[in-house]
């Protein structure tokens, strides 16, 4: 389970990117082994959110695709020929 994610609103900007801070309440055993192990607490949050974000950034392309091969499977081969000549000889 994931700790409790707070987002505030403070922001600042470094070197032309703006950002935010992000805070995590974890039980006192967890940050005390966090700090006995030197963890990078920032850099490791920073790259579970990207991983969890990219992750469902990938499971809602497959949907989508999902969604597109449905449609696709009902038009025929000879339909979808005619359309790539059709564009082509648009251009």
């Amino acid at each position: 389970m994931f700790p409790l994610i707070i987002l505030y609103t403070t922001k600042y900007t470094l070197h032309h990117v703006e950002y935010i801070t992000v805070s995590a309440k974890v039980k006192r055993d967890l940050y005390e082994k966090i700090k006995k192990y030197k963890i990078p607490i920032s850099s490791v949050i920073r790259k579970a959110l990207e991983d969890e974000i990219r992750r469902r950034e990938e499971e809602e392309m497959r949907e989508k695709l999902a969604q597109a091969q449905i449609i696709l499977k009902k038009i025929s081969p000879e339909e979808l020929v005619e359309a790539v000549r059709a564009s082509r000889e648009g251009r």
